[in-house]
């Protein structure tokens, strides 16, 4: 039997890495939604919290940028679809993003960092 596996690899960001914490690497397969956490030691004046991805032998990119909200992904994804990740943000030192129903070309790392 062959199980099929997307790797997403993520990692912290930040000045130095040290505040900002999330799951180090993350594997689903092909269709199910991968859900990523990051959280900061910041203090609640570092509300924004961004997201990135970097795919294999492409530069970074920022999808998102979030600010504590009540409302699930209602955010602006620039020129990602909304169709494909969400991002949730309830309180300034956490947030939570999803690449739904990964695929293979979705593999590569996802950052997120945190600025005031």
């Amino acid at each position: 039997m062959f199980i099929y596996g997307t790797v997403i690899v993520l990692h912290s960001g930040g000045t130095d890495g040290s505040d900002v914490s999330q799951t180090s690497m993350l594997w689903t397969k092909k269709g199910q939604d991968a859900t990523m956490n990051c959280s900061h030691t910041k203090g609640g004046s570092y509300f924004q919290m961004y997201w990135y991805r970097q795919l294999p032998g492409e530069t970074m990119e920022q999808i998102v940028c979030t600010t504590p909200s009540n409302k699930k992904n209602d955010y602006d994804f620039g020129a990602f679809s909304k169709e494909k990740f969400s991002a949730s943000k309830t309180e300034p030192e956490r947030g939570t993003f999803t690449v739904k129903k990964v695929q293979p070309e979705d593999q590569g790392l996802y950052f997120c960092s945190s600025s005031l």
